[in-house]
């Protein structure tokens, strides 16, 4: 990682830029993959699992003796990880759940809202070289507990047409019964526009690669809502001379594994921890499977070296990271100074990995600086607040008035006859 001393705020814009990649470039590949499966169905995207993902598919379904061989497959220990998980991700997301509001906003008039569950939401979950089976849990819990209708999950197969067995079991302890083998842009696609076998969606979640981000942000063009735009993961630590410099850099290089184009950023008013931090990261990345593309991800990563920690907390603000990671002893006090991460994890013991797969908050989050204006998935996620209201006579007769002259002024005269109408008629 580079490392760089008490940047100006014009260097601090150039190192804050993420990895540098264009989806709109993909538009043309992937809007003629959308339009041939809105035209063609499933012929289409047989033909495309077949060129994408090498499998040759009769039937996209995925069987009820496939989800059972898939539970004898996995270990007592991953099953019981998963369950311990799913709980707990259940349990904090039910804690969201919304109550209805009325409000007697003046005499005879009252206002409601209450919240109605998206019908039919597609989740996407990746299944290349590392199958996102926590993602499962991820996105489809708060629909458990939304009550959406209608759940279809996607996931690419492999070149044999089977499943990651983790993926099936993982959807089964969430209840989604419909599961489809479909990766990349195809698999988008068909959740947008429906085909023969998969269901038409009204709102796709998930994370993917390049082809996925650019069909999901296509998708909207035919009325599909998405979760939020994403990009590659990324993480900020915010670290003090107590932090724990093998902790910091395992933080580090658990996000930089991700893929070559992630980004991880090292804040702290202490140049030693920084350069300790380093020799920690130079010894655990050569312990790493993964290394090749921790590496690459660590050529666009920077450590930055600060006057002190309220101006890291400044930067990270300015960074709006996904992840954002505070080791220092203060940390109660900084994190209140947050404003702008997709998930925050106070003090040393509290391990971005925990959010990934366990805490019970979600971990599909905004990227690329869309913090400053998107949060994580929620169970909100997956409703839509409806509002209601109702006037009696009292209360044509305490806001009409106001209603007329509102209507009148911006000279909508329907609108304000059909007050106007009521209000002359009221006793």
């Amino acid at each position: 990682m580079r490392i760089h001393k008490y940047p100006t705020q014009d260097e601090l814009n150039k190192l804050l830029e993420r990895p540098a990649f264009d989806i709109t470039t993909l538009f043309d590949i992937v809007g003629s993959v959308l339009n041939d499966i809105r035209l063609n169905g499933d012929s289409a995207l047989r033909a495309y699992e077949k060129k994408f993902d090498q499998a040759d598919l009769k039937s996209f379904a995925v069987s009820e003796q496939e989800i059972t061989e898939a539970e004898h497959q996995l270990s007592e220990e991953l099953k019981t990880a998963l369950h311990q998980a799913y709980k707990n991700i259940y349990a904090f997301h039910k804690a969201q759940t919304f109550q209805p509001i009325t409000v007697k906003t003046c005499d005879g008039v009252v206002c409601k809202q209450k919240a109605v569950a998206i019908e039919k939401v597609g989740l996407y979950v990746p299944g290349g070289s590392a199958p996102l089976f926590s993602t499962v849990l991820m996105l489809a819990a708060p629909a458990q507990i939304a009550g959406c209708k209608q759940v279809v999950l996607c996931t690419p197969p492999d070149r044999e047409g089977h499943i990651n067995p983790a993926i099936l079991y993982a959807a089964k302890l969430c209840g989604v019964k419909h599961i489809f083998k479909a990766g990349g842009s195809q698999a988008i696609a068909a959740m947008t526009f429906g085909t023969e076998s998969i269901p038409k969606v009204d709102k796709i979640f998930g994370p993917g690669n390049q082809y996925v981000m650019a069909a999901k942000q296509m998708s909207t063009l035919y009325g599909i809502a998405i979760d939020m735009p994403a990009g590659p993961s990324e993480v900020a630590v915010i670290a003090d001379k107590n932090a724990n410099p093998s902790f910091v850099a395992a933080d580090l290089l658990s996000q930089a594994e991700h893929g070559p184009d992630s980004q991880v950023i090292l804040l702290s008013d202490n140049e030693e921890l920084i350069c300790s931090v380093e020799n920690e990261l130079k010894e655990q990345l050569e312990q790493l499977p993964r290394k090749e593309i921790a590496s690459k991800a660590l050529t666009h990563s920077v450590s930055i070296l600060t006057h002190t920690l309220d101006e890291a907390i400044s930067i990270s603000n300015q960074y709006a990271p996904e992840h954002l990671i505070i080791a220092t002893d203060n940390y109660k006090e900084l994190a209140e100074k947050v404003t702008c991460a997709g998930s925050v994890f106070e003090g040393k013991w509290s391990c971005e990995s925990a959010g990934d797969y366990a805490s019970g908050t979600n971990h599909t989050l905004p990227t690329k600086g869309y913090a400053h204006a998107y949060g994580g998935l929620s169970l909100d996620s997956y409703i839509r607040k409806m509002t209601f209201q109702e006037l009696s006579e009292e209360g044509i007769k305490s806001i009409g008035k106001t209603v007329i002259e509102m209507a009148d002024k911006e000279g909508l005269d329907a609108h304000r006859n059909a007050m106007q109408l009521r209000y002359n008629n009221v006793k």
